[in-house]
This record gives C-alpha cells, sequence and structure tokens, in this order.
C-alpha cells in the first residue's frame, strides 16, 4: 500500500474517491492482517505451527481466544483471518488494538527446512512492529468513513478535521511540562477518543480552557486586556466552565464542541508563542 493518488482521484472524477464503508475495510484490514501474520510479526505472542513440534505456544499461550475474550470481553473474534470479515465496526477497533499490543518484528531465528516447515524465531522487536503496524493499518483507516487513525499509544482516534491536521502535529513550545504540555496532550487524546461523548468533548474544552487560565498571567503582558479577557468568554458563557441559569445552552454541541476545541486549541499555541518571543526579547 502507499499514498499514491491515480488520475481520477486526483482529478476529483471518481465519485467514490472520498471513504469507503465498513465491508470494504474489513476486506482491506483481512489483507493487511495476513500479511503481518505471514511475516510472522505475532509469531512471539501467538505461536506457530512446526511439521516436528506441532502447535507451538507463545506468550498468550494455547487458547488465544480466551485471552482475547479476558481483555475485550467479546467471543468469536478468533481466529481473526475466519471471522474479520463479519466484525463490527466496534470489533473491528477491538481487534485493530489488541493486535497493536501483540505485534513484534521478528527479528532472529532459524529456518526449519524440514517440510519446509518455516523460520521459528526468538528474538523480537516490539517497538519496531507496532511502528510499522500503525504506519500499515492508519493507511486504511485514514480514508474509512470520517477518518480514523491509531495512534502510538495504541488507541483507535477520529482523525482531525481537514486542514487542521498541522494543529495536532506541531509541537507546543516548552514551557511548563506538567501544566501546560501534558494536560494539552491528555485534552487532545480525550476529545479525539473513538466514540467520545459530548460530556468528554466538553471536558477536553474545560480542560483547555485552564491551561489558558494558568497561562493567564504571562499572557496579559504579550496582549492587551480586552484581548486577554475575551479568550475566555466562550469557556465561560457557553456551559464549559460554568454551570448556572446565565450560560447559553440552545446551541448544536456537537458542532460547535468542535469550533470551541480547535479555537482553544490554536489559542494556547498563539499564546505560548507570544510569551517565547517576548522572553527571547527581553533576555
Amino acid at each position: 500500500m502507499g499514498n499514491r493518488r491515480y488520475y481520477s482521484i486526483r482529478t476529483g472524477k471518481n465519485p467514490d474517491a472520498s471513504r469507503y464503508d465498513l465491508p470494504m475495510l474489513l476486506r482491506l484490514f483481512s489483507d493487511f492482517y495476513l500479511e503481518f501474520l505471514n511475516k510472522d510479526y505475532f509469531q512471539e505472542n501467538f505461536g506457530y505451527y512446526c511439521v516436528d513440534a506441532g502447535d507451538v505456544s507463545g506468550k498468550l499461550g494455547y487458547d488465544i481466544e480466551a485471552q482475547m475474550f479476558s481483555v475485550i470481553r467479546k467471543p468469536d473474534l478468533w481466529p481473526i483471518q475466519e471471522k474479520c470479515k463479519s466484525y463490527s465496526e466496534d470489533d473491528l477497533f477491538d481487534v485493530i488494538e489488541f493486535l497493536y499490543d501483540h505485534v513484534s518484528k521478528p527479528i532472529d531465528g532459524y529456518f526449519h527446512s524440514h517440510n519446509a516447515c518455516g523460520y521459528h524465531y526468538d528474538t523480537f522487536d516490539k517497538k519496531t512492529g507496532q511502528q510499522e503496524f500503525r504506519d500499515g493499518v492508519n493507511q486504511i483507516l485514514y480514508d474509512y468513513k470520517e477518518g480514523y487513525e491509531l495512534s502510538d499509544n495504541g488507541e483507535i482516534l477520529e482523525s482531525p478535521e481537514k486542514g487542521l491536521e498541522n494543529l495536532f502535529a506541531a509541537s507546543l513550545p516548552t514551557h511548563d511540562p506538567d501544566n501546560v504540555e501534558q494536560r494539552v496532550q491528555a485534552a487532545i487524546l480525550k476529545f479525539r477518543r473513538y466514540r467520545s461523548s459530548l460530556d468528554e468533548r466538553r471536558d477536553s474544552i474545560r480542560d483547555l480552557a485552564d491551561v489558558l487560565e494558568f497561562l493567564r498571567p504571562q499572557v496579559k503582558s504579550v496582549i492587551s486586556k480586552k484581548d486577554e479577557r475575551d479568550l475566555f468568554v466562550i469557556a465561560n458563557q457557553f456551559g464549559i466552565r460554568h454551570h448556572n441559569d446565565q450560560q447559553k445552552q440552545d446551541y448544536d454541541k456537537a458542532i460547535w464542541y468542535s469550533w470551541m476545541f480547535y479555537y482553544y486549541l490554536a489559542t494556547i499555541h498563539a499564546c505560548l508563542r507570544l510569551i517565547k518571543k517576548a522572553e527571547s526579547q527581553s533576555s
């Protein structure tokens, strides 16, 4: 798989170019999974079959279906190559996260030549295997419905809205890891989690507003008093940080929460850069 876009997609002449549905995603995932399975990226945890020794268990033991049930709490997901084309969306995303936790790149072992049995590995690189798995699965998740991705800590997240990807990718200027950078990243994760609720999204907006409140003393020195006060109007008057009869609640939260989140995230980026600029000019 690659990122190359062919003629009708590049020119906008293909009506099916933008997104695909669950049945197509399951077909693409099936091929993707078998590719990694055949390259022995799951041998460390799932084990393998040997023509001489029979079934050789991996770290998950012999009953992988039971191990999957113990963490996912769903039956009939294993064996993946037989069941995956009938998965629901939730099933698939559960299994992708499970596979991410149990994938590892084979590094060293030996080739069992009897009856062309195959490679039996004893050394694996989990970090590299996870990165390759994530890179590959994200290529097929990106064009499914509104777009999704597997994060580097193994969670399915909604893709950023088109045109705002760089806001998530941009690193915050180093300021105060505990009170700023880590809190911003936690708010982003809360907002982007698969099927996050409106309450969770409101909480993530409030978390960003709280970070801005923490920065407020320094923000006052780099912008005007009126502009500084206006930064908090949304959070303070639209039911994000307070709960009283003066709050505005009659609006489409599913739409406006997204706007509020991106507004505060972009504002934090801008304020931190203004603070850094002022610090460099005064030094």
